[in-house]
């Protein structure tokens, strides 16, 4: 019987042409799997038509937007995830969503055999082979651009020589990647780290720098799910979609920094993530709210530690669905709306109010009739300083 492998297929030039390289290579029939989560360009159909016309014997496609919004992007959201404090993995949440479709196809189809078009240097490889060998250990994996020297160059005389159908048109200098939760930019002359974004790599954003009226948005959060936006119902997927028009015609969600990269090397990336970020600025503001202030402090350092699982592509390891279980508690009380302005790059919160708040406006208040017993802030000074004053006392002696 003969081997089969399924492709992660984008429709691009680099997947097409590894549709027959592959077949050559290892004398396999290739099944052509694209997953839609959002990424926009070309009509899924014809995707499928390209890969069949390169030679695969079937070719899926998928459409996931909603399963990624939901099933990925929102745990994210709920985790307040930003590697580095800055990235809200945009790249990183994609690769699990269409790590499931080619497991899925792998298993109706016969295949034993999964194939993805990333390089040797990048986090992706890592990302999808850890989570294919996690959902299904008896795949192997492999990667032409890695594991077969299919440069650029190669890929193209291949195209021409196989008269494929697809335009072998001079790379752009940047290596793109986007879905609907961001976009991610990397190469080029970005390559140098002193060299400054130009106007030109961006899609998502508007320059923050152009004078323009404010935008004023209240975003519903029930249990930690963006539900509303301006008092009307959304879903997830709505939600990151209203605000990336939104919060990216105000130019926010604009980074550009120089990151750990799984693999061991420091990469400049410049990201646009402009729902994301006013998610998760919303998100963070109402938990201030409504989580108790020691659950609030542990939940911080689960976000890291969940934040760099996530990037560093084990979303499906023990740990990663241990960590989902306590976020998804500490998110049961993080009910409300949060008020934000949208300005020159900037999402602002303006105002909050839950029903599930823990804010009391009579402990608050410094006004006269206030419910706190300040009577008692002395006697809890007293004790909680204590060692420290036995200490000093020894240590000053």
């Amino acid at each position: 019987m003969t081997e089969r492998v399924v492709l992660a297929y984008s429709g691009g030039l680099d997947t097409s042409v590894a549709i027959g390289w592959i077949a050559e290579e290892t004398g396999a029939e290739v099944i052509a799997v694209a997953v839609d989560v959002g990424q926009g360009g070309e009509d899924l159909d014809v995707i499928r038509k390209r890969a069949l016309a390169c030679g695969a014997v079937e070719a899926e496609v998928a459409d996931a937007k909603d399963e990624f919004a939901d099933e990925y992007c929102l745990p994210a959201i709920k985790a307040n995830a930003l590697y580095m404090d800055r990235y809200p993995l945009v790249s990183a949440l994609s690769r699990p969503t269409i790590v499931k479709h080619l497991v899925a196809a792998a298993k109706k189809h016969g295949a034993t055999t999964v194939a993805h078009g990333c390089t040797g240097k990048g986090n992706d490889q890592v990302r999808f082979e850890a989570g294919i060998v996690a959902l299904a250990p008896d795949l192997k994996c492999i990667a032409p651009v890695r594991d077969y020297a299919m440069t650029r160059d190669k890929a193209i005389a291949f195209c021409e020589a196989k008269s494929l159908p697809i335009a072998t048109t001079k790379k752009s200098p940047y290596s793109i990647d986007q879905n609907v939760f961001g976009r991610a930019v990397e190469t080029g002359f970005l390559e140098d780290i002193w060299n400054g974004p130009i106007e030109d790599i961006y899609e998502y954003t508007q320059n923050p720098a152009t004078p323009r009226e404010a935008d004023e948005v209240i975003i519903s959060f029930k249990e930690g799910v963006p539900v509303a936006i301006d008092g009307k119902p959304v879903t997830v997927l709505q939600a990151i979609q209203q605000l990336n028009e939104r919060a990216g015609a105000q130019g926010i969600g604009r980074i550009d920094m120089v990151e750990d990269r799984l693999v061991g090397i420091k990469s400049r990336e410049v990201y646009e993530a402009p729902g994301a970020i006013a998610l998760i600025t919303a998100h963070q503001e109402l938990e201030n709210v409504t989580v108790e202030r020691e659950l609030a402090r542990y939940k911080r350092q689960v976000e890291q530690r969940w934040g760099e699982l996530v990037y560093d592509g084990l979303w499906f390891s023990p740990l990663k669905r241990a960590l989902d279980g306590f976020i998804n508690e500490a998110n049961q009380q993080v009910n409300g709306d949060i008020r934000m302005t949208l300005h020159g790059g900037r999402a602002v919160v303006t105002g909050r109010r839950s029903e599930t708040s823990l804010y009391d406006f009579n402990l608050a208040t410094y006004d006269t009739g206030d419910s706190f017993d300040q009577a008692a802030a002395k006697g809890f000074i007293d004790i909680y300083s204590l060692s420290a004053k036995i200490a000093a006392k020894r240590d000053l002696a």
